[in-house]
């Protein structure tokens, strides 16, 4: 799969990343379960695949992502060459602490559960969470990421988050290389544009999340009735429906049309896609890779849900 700069950090990523989001259970979020045997096979089948891009977090299952994923890469004796591992430093789940200490904490956890002595790419992860004024403050989390970064323990470091408008005050920093958003550049979902726009003119390199919005970009309506790991509103959940019979129209899978939205737009370095079975690997790759018709992208770009449904 083709290589594209991320950003200016110098390191180099396939279109496609896989998010381990899902191979952490997470059935609040998600809706099922995931047998672990089966998340370190999934892990394993991405190693082996074209897809050399590979993104967790702290928080994700409280640990149990970066457990998977540190026991594939044990089996191989640590991170392929080229193949690049970005992680998200979390706030303690139990007390909610976001301090500088708490970085440092989730950091630590992560390198040990992933079996690394240093990262190439560390996100502060749902800053949401805490005030902005606190995140940014001197001593606090933001200042303790860029630490990390100056001890070596990171190379690069980057901001995953929601709210459009937060993140947008996080780029104007000029603290990050890398920006993550997700659940809001979608085929139903446009409130990032802004929020990408100005990442890209900054230099950031951006990451998008949650293409299939959760899964119904992926399995429909039918068969998936939540959007941004919450119950879908049916003002979405038919316009999902217009998709599906758009797709349906020219012979394309939702899900490659999923993919494709985000892939195609030049100002995103990498698309992340969760899987939960060894299999969705390669048909991950299939879909991102199908071809589709101009003219059916024609016709998408008047069918995302209304703008006062987005997510903002």
């Amino acid at each position: 799969m083709p290589l594209r700069e991320l950003g200016g950090t110098g390191l180099r990523v396939p279109e496609i990343c896989f998010g381990g989001g899902p191979l952490a259970g997470m059935p609040a979020a998600f809706g099922y379960e995931v047998p672990e045997e089966r998340a370190v096979e999934t892990v394993r089948r991405v190693l082996r695949s074209p897809v050399c891009f590979l993104d967790t977090a702290a928080g994700y299952g409280g640990g149990r992502s970066e457990r998977v994923i540190g026991r594939a890469l044990a089996e191989i004796g640590g991170l392929p060459p080229g193949f690049v591992l970005s992680t998200k430093v979390d706030r303690d789940g139990a007390s909610g602490d976001y301090s500088a200490a708490q970085v440092r904490r989730s950091l630590e956890g992560s390198l040990e559960r992933l079996g690394l002595d240093r990262l190439q790419l560390l996100l502060l992860h749902d800053p949401e969470h805490i005030p902005f004024e606190e995140a940014m403050a001197k001593g606090g989390p933001v200042a303790e990421l860029v630490r990390i970064r100056e001890e070596g323990l990171a190379a690069h470091i980057g901001v995953a988050g929601g709210p459009v408008g937060l993140m947008a005050r996080y780029v104007a920093t000029g603290v990050f290389e890398v920006l993550l958003t997700h659940n809001r550049w979608t085929l139903i979902d446009r409130s990032a544009d802004q929020l990408i726009d100005a990442a890209h003119a900054a230099g950031l390199a951006v990451l998008n999340g949650a293409p299939f919005g959760g899964g119904i970009l992926a399995k429909g309506a039918a068969g998936h009735g939540r959007y941004a790991y919450a119950e879908a509103d049916p003002v979405v959940l038919a316009q999902v429906r217009r998709i599906e019979a758009a797709c349906a129209g020219h012979g394309v899978p939702l899900a490659a049309a999923a993919i494709q939205f985000s892939t195609r737009d030049p100002r995103i370095a990498s698309t992340i896609v969760g899987v939960t079975r060894p299999e969705r690997v390669e048909e991950t790759v299939r879909l991102a890779r199908r071809p589709i018709p101009e003219e059916l992208w024609h016709t998408l770009d008047g069918l995302a849900a209304p703008a006062d449904h987005w997510q903002f």
